[in-house]
């Protein structure tokens, strides 16, 4: 019997005991997508669909040796980011992107929790600008990320568009700018490389069970990297796998509760 020798992702961030967001919901993600997920974990949380109760950051030393464990054996053709928690595991991330040349980086800048929480310190915003955008080869901001990231007033599709060219000249190779925490009836999406801009609208879901949602998109995408997608097909994929897993989501938990990671990933 001949067996497939899947691509492999690494994400890098933080776990939920709850199961819906961060480095769980990423290799589940991966694992949707065909894809052997390896992962770096950057702080502990206690968590449920109704809040987060704990935050602990882990020691930078153990981080890198995580990833330097992964890339010294397993190295991976995608990459992403989620949960970083402070300054100093930001800076020596990026530190051990450029050692070990990881390629295809997904930067989901994760800063509040779907319940309110804050996952990353204030002081750390401007690091995530600097160390991380640059290096990343797209970066997957909501409105509200985005804005922090940019220092402009992000609420319109116009300025989802001026966002994101933004953060292409702060060093991003190609920024996603969402709109699923927008209002009205239709999500926009907006994708911009530097040379050809993309559009995407949805009709919006009126659901609770949304919790994950920005660490499942970057891990699909960062999954359709590793495969060798184009990164506008890993996108595409990416954006309609969470539109079935929110439209299909199980019901779970009394607060924002998970997606169905049981969809398929689909062509």
């Amino acid at each position: 019997m001949t067996h497939r020798t899947p691509p492999i992702a690494l994400t890098i961030a933080g776990s939920d005991s709850g199961g819906g967001a961060g480095i769980q919901a990423d290799l589940k993600t991966f694992h949707a997508f065909g894809v052997f997920g390896t992962s770096a974990i950057t702080a502990i949380t206690a968590q449920n669909t109704l809040g987060v109760s704990a935050v602990h950051p882990v020691p930078v030393e153990t981080v890198q040796a995580q990833i330097d464990a992964v890339a010294q054996d397993l190295p991976p053709t995608g990459v992403k980011t989620g949960m970083l928690a402070t300054s100093t595991l930001v800076e020596a991330v990026a530190e051990s992107l450029d050692r070990h040349q990881l390629p295809g980086y997904v930067l989901d800048p994760v800063m509040v929790s779907s319940t309110g929480a804050r996952l990353l310190a204030k002081e750390a915003e401007g690091a995530v600008a600097r160390h991380l955008v640059p290096r990343a080869t797209l970066v997957t901001p909501n409105l509200h990320e985005a804005s922090i990231l940019t220092g402009m007033s992000v609420a319109s599709e116009a300025d989802q568009k001026e966002a994101a060219r933004a953060l292409v000249a702060m060093g991003a190779k190609a920024a996603l700018v969402k709109g699923g925490h927008g209002t009205g009836d239709t999500v926009f999406d907006f994708l911009w490389d530097g040379n050809e801009a993309r559009e995407w609208r949805r009709p919006r879901i009126q659901t609770r069970h949304t919790h994950g949602t920005g660490c499942t998109l970057s891990a699909a995408i960062a999954a359709g990297l590793a495969s060798g997608q184009p990164l506008a097909t890993a996108v595409e994929r990416g954006l309609s796998f969470v539109a079935r897993a929110i439209a299909t989501a199980p019901g779970l938990g009394k607060g924002h509760g998970p997606l169905d990671f049981f969809t398929p990933a689909g062509e």
